[in-house]
Parts: structure tokens; C-alpha cells; sequence
């Protein structure tokens, strides 16, 4: 008999008792269902430890788009769109990347790809870039703009967030080294050398290709990236010219906002060969958290909106360290760049969650910082040695 479609009334008192156990242990169940913590809520915790490791080292963010955002949404000006409050529209403020534990911060001047075609890519990446210098300025006793990584680790110790600005695509500089060159003094220190479509010079992993690679003029554009002392970021281009690039530069590269290939078969993504190529080189790649680029490619094609969780950013992380070793991964998040992003990591707020799950996994304090900023830095220093060498030539 099902006791729970009957009133207690009707029932005898044998019944009635056992009915009343029954809603009781019900009642029970439910609340205890109710206190169970979902995935989110268990991925959210962070143990004192992980905390600890995690604030003990320096986090160092490959790619984050807010000065696209402040573009789009916030008319350029701090006062519209005033960071040191907090802004849901945004995945980044200054309350939200103290509790991240950010420490040093590639900031994103993106310009869309068809500023090629209009004529008007250096001039919007110049907006771009000045909206950064006018962040910095506008919070002082939050970030300051760094030049090489003695100031990084200076500013860190301050208590400051580092900033160092990142180019996202090489037609910005209008196929001109003196652009170029202009671009590093003003701050910039890598350049993504395509965004999603092919240069004269460079292949797009997003367009047909017109090189096969790099261009002779290309390679120049490397070898003059070397010189400066501006770092080779090889996201968003062929694998041709992934390649191409590693064989041809003196410094150790990196992939600012990508993941592995072997993952999600996704053309932005990493495929094995360049990774294990990427380790001889002594380069860095840095995880995307586009849900997009990091769910299995059988989970996309089953559910095109499929967001993906903590734990598969950190599968990515894994499968790198598998091929190339756990020197050569970091974090490059794409934050305010993106439509869509894993459960457990919705904003600047998160990051301590990747500490907390690589340290479930069984990885050292040693290995958390490398991943977590060491292993950029060390790039960033040799990018500096190798500059300082061809200079001198």
C-alpha cells in the first residue's frame, strides 16, 4: 500500500505509524538531499592548504579581454564602468582579482581582425593600449605597469597587481617592424601573431591558409620579436605555423589562451606534436577556459552549449604535463573575452579552485607555483636573456 496518498485519518493505527515513520524518514531524506553540496558547491571549496600554496606563489594570467570589455560596454571610461565597485557584467573588478589571488596579469589589447581590412587596426589597438595605461593610473594602490620581470616581482612584492600588456594578432602592426617596435615601447610584450584570419605573412588556424606558415617577411617579424624582447604567442595560429615558428625563434614561446587538441580537436587547440615541440623550445602553453576549447569534442557535438567544469580545465593542464612536462603549462584564462565558461570557474574570483583540485591530484607545492606563474616567468626571463644577447650583436 502506498501510505503517502492516504489521509492519516482513514487509517488504522498500525497504519498511522507507519505512515508517520514513513514522512518522517522522508522529511529525512529530503533534508539531507537538501544539505548534500551540488558539484558547484564542492568545487567551490578550498582548503587552508591550498590556500596557502596558492597565495605563496604568483599567479600569472595569460590573457585576460577586460580592456575589450571597458571598450564595449563601458565607453572606454573607468568612470562609467568603475572596476573598484563591483561590476556583474563583467567577470573582472578589483574585489574579484584579490579573492583570485592574482599577481601578474597579461592584459589583452584585442582588436577584431577586420580592423585589417578597414585600415583601422593600429589605431584601435593604440585605444586599446590607453584605456590599460589609464587603468593603471586611475588605481595606483591596486595595479602598476611592468616592463621586464625584475619589475614584476618588485611590484608583486609591493602588493600590487603586475600588468603587462598582450597584442591579439599580428595586424595590428600593418605589416611594418617600426609599428612594431613602437608597440613594445609602448608596453607590450607579446603578440598573438594571428587572430582568426590569415596575414600576408601568417596562417590562422581559423582561415585558409596563405603561407603555409610564416612568410620570409614573417620570419622577420619573429626574429625582430626576439630582438625586442617581445614574446612569440603562437594561440590562434595554423599548427604550420606553429611549427614554423618554434623552428625559427631564439626564445621560448608561449600560447597565451590555448588548450590541448587532444582533448577537444578544436583548430585553436594544441595538438601533441607542437606540444613535445614546445618542450624543446622550453615554452609555455597556457590553458584556455572557453568552454568552447575545453570540452571533449564528443560532449560538444552531443551538446553544442555543453559548459564544461573545473575539473576538465584541470584535465587540460594534465594532458599537457603528459606530453611536455609540467615546466610547460600555465594559465591563460581568456576572462571578459568570452561567452561562456566552466562551472566552478565563472570569474577572477576562482582561481584558488585550480590550486585546490592539482593538489588533489597529487601535485606539489613546487609544481602548483610553476604552473600557476613560475613556468611564465622563467619564459619571460629567458625571452629577456636572449634580447639582451642579440641586441648586443
Amino acid at each position: 500500500m502506498n501510505y503517502s496518498q492516504l489521509p492519516l485519518g482513514m487509517l488504522r493505527k498500525t497504519e498511522r505509524s507507519e505512515m508517520s515513520c514513513y514522512r518522517k524518514g522522508l522529511l529525512i531524506v529530503l533534508a539531507w538531499l537538501a544539505a548534500w553540496p551540488t558539484a558547484d558547491a564542492q568545487e567551490a571549496k578550498v582548503s587552508p592548504q591550498a590556500r596557502e600554496i596558492h597565495n605563496s606563489g604568483m599567479l600569472f594570467d595569460g590573457h585576460n579581454d577586460l580592456p575589450w570589455q571597458m571598450r564595449q560596454i563601458g565607453q572606454s571610461s573607468f568612470d562609467v564602468l568603475d572596476i573598484a565597485k563591483s561590476q556583474p557584467r563583467l567577470h573582472t573588478d578589483i574585489s574579484r582579482l584579490r579573492a583570485g589571488g592574482v599577481k601578474a596579469q597579461f592584459w589583452s589589447v584585442y582588436v577584431p581582425a577586420g580592423t585589417d581590412l578597414t585600415g583601422d587596426a593600429l589605431l584601435q589597438t593604440l585605444e586599446q593600449i590607453d584605456i590599460v595605461h589609464r587603468m593603471h593610473r586611475r588605481y595606483p594602490d591596486v595595479f602598476q605597469l611592468a616592463s621586464t620581470s625584475d619589475d614584476i616581482e618588485r611590484i608583486v612584492a609591493d602588493g600590487k597587481i603586475a600588468g603587462m600588456l598582450g597584442i591579439e594578432g599580428g595586424h595590428a602592426i600593418r605589416g611594418s617592424l617600426p609599428i612594431l617596435r613602437r608597440l613594445y615601447d609602448q608596453g607590450c610584450r607579446y603578440m598573438t601573431l594571428t587572430h582568426s584570419k590569415s596575414l600576408d605573412w601568417a596562417d590562422s588556424a581559423t582561415d585558409d591558409p596563405k603561407s603555409d606558415g610564416l612568410s620570409p617577411f614573417g620570419e622577420d617579424v619573429v626574429q625582430e620579436m626576439n630582438r625586442l624582447g617581445m614574446l612569440v604567442d603562437l594561440s590562434h595560429v595554423s599548427p604550420a605555423t606553429m611549427k614554423h615558428a618554434l623552428r625559427i625563434t631564439r626564445s621560448p614561446v608561449i600560447f597565451s589562451h590555448s588548450s590541448a587538441r587532444s582533448i577537444n580537436d578544436h583548430p585553436r587547440n594544441v595538438p601533441d606534436d607542437v606540444l613535445r615541440l614546445t618542450k624543446k623550445n622550453g615554452g609555455v602553453v597556457m590553458i584556455n577556459f572557453y568552454s568552447g576549447f575545453i570540452v571533449p569534442t564528443a560532449d560538444l557535438k552531443a551538446d553544442k552549449n555543453a559548459r564544461g567544469s573545473l575539473k576538465t580545465v584541470v584535465d587540460h593542464i594534465e594532458h599537457v604535463i603528459k606530453v611536455a612536462g609540467v615546466e610547460h603549462v600555465g594559465i591563460g584564462s581568456d576572462y571578459d573575452g568570452v561567452s561562456r565558461l566552466p562551472v566552478g570557474l565563472e570569474d577572477v574570483s576562482t582561481y584558488p579552485r585550480i590550486t585546490q583540485a592539482l593538489l588533489d591530484r597529487g601535485y606539489d607545492r613546487k609544481a602548483i607555483h610553476g604552473i600557476l606563474g613560475g613556468n611564465v616567468m622563467r619564459v619571460l626571463r629567458q625571452n629577456e636573456k636572449v634580447s639582451r644577447s642579440l641586441r648586443k650583436k
